[in-house]
């Protein structure tokens, strides 16, 4: 299976006794728009609700942090997501959330997950069926193999400031990445980590929605300075664009692709953390 399936492709393997399809919307806080309220309303027939807000460390003051290996495979197991499921994950969120749930399922041993191109958005414009309400759903086992080399801490960014052997992305917009526009947290600096690029995340997807090419992804990648052949670490506010960046790394072709999981969550509510402005 690909990173990016098609709804075509979709449409073709609906009913597969293997394959789990997954609305994995999430929206920040302040959007007024409820995300398990909008799946009951109409969903890609078969599809369960990941909820992303409760796939956190809840004992974390950092916000948005991986949950520990067990929370996530029960809430696989309760999903019916389980070893041998061939995962498609889809979200109506302008954060692209889906990518978020991809980086978690594969940092805990999924093999075969992918994202659908254009989203639960695309499937409506092309007039295909949907389902409403809950889907009935059957436990299946989910082995957990936490695989933290892709993970990065704030000592593991701070020791990158000194060597420099990672490569660094920031997915967040461009006023926030430069200090231009204050942090929404609050208790958070503004400005971004030393040395880092910004490649804001909305810049991979067309205007319908959809993922642009592989080609058009690594020239955006080599435009911003940054060699897909080296490591690469991503960040954003939260963990949750960055996983845009780490996807799109993946779909071009990138060797080495970690994730700053605190994020400028973390880095920028710590006072002791050094912080450039552009």
């Amino acid at each position: 299976m690909e990173l990016l399936v098609s709804t075509d492709w979709l449409a073709n393997e609906l009913g597969a006794s293997d394959l789990r399809v997954v609305d994995a919307t999430k929206f920040m806080a302040d959007a007024g728009r409820n995300p398990a309220a909008e799946y009951e309303a109409g969903h890609i027939p078969g599809a369960v609700f990941m909820d992303l807000s409760d796939l956190t460390d809840s004992s974390n003051p950092v916000e948005n942090m991986l949950p520990p290996a067990e929370k996530f495979a029960s809430r696989m197991q309760s999903l019916g997501l389980g070893d041998g499921s061939r995962v498609v994950l889809y979200d109506d969120s302008p954060l692209q959330s889906a990518a978020r749930a991809w980086w978690m399922l594969t940092i805990f041993g999924a093999h075969e997950v992918a994202i659908l191109d254009g989203g639960i958005a695309k499937w409506k414009a092309e007039g295909r069926p949907l389902e409403t309400g809950k889907e009935a759903l059957r436990h299946r086992h989910f082995t957990v193999w936490k695989d933290d080399k892709d993970v990065r801490t704030k000592a593991d960014m701070l020791a990158n400031l000194h060597s420099k052997d990672e490569q660094v992305v920031d997915a967040r917009p461009a006023d926030r990445f430069s200090g231009e526009t204050p942090d929404p947290r609050g208790n958070a600096a503004s400005g971004h980590i030393p040395g880092s690029t910004n490649i804001p995340h909305s810049r991979f997807f067309n205007a319908d929605g959809t993922w642009k090419s592989a080609d058009e992804i690594k020239a955006i990648f080599t435009d911003a300075g940054v060699d897909l052949s080296k490591p690469l670490v991503t960040t954003c506010g939260s963990g949750m664009t960055a996983a845009v960046v780490s996807f799109a790394a993946a779909v071009a072709g990138a060797e080495k692709t970690a994730l700053y999981d605190g994020s400028w969550a973390e880095w920028g509510a710590d006072a002791d953390t050094p912080k450039e402005t552009v």
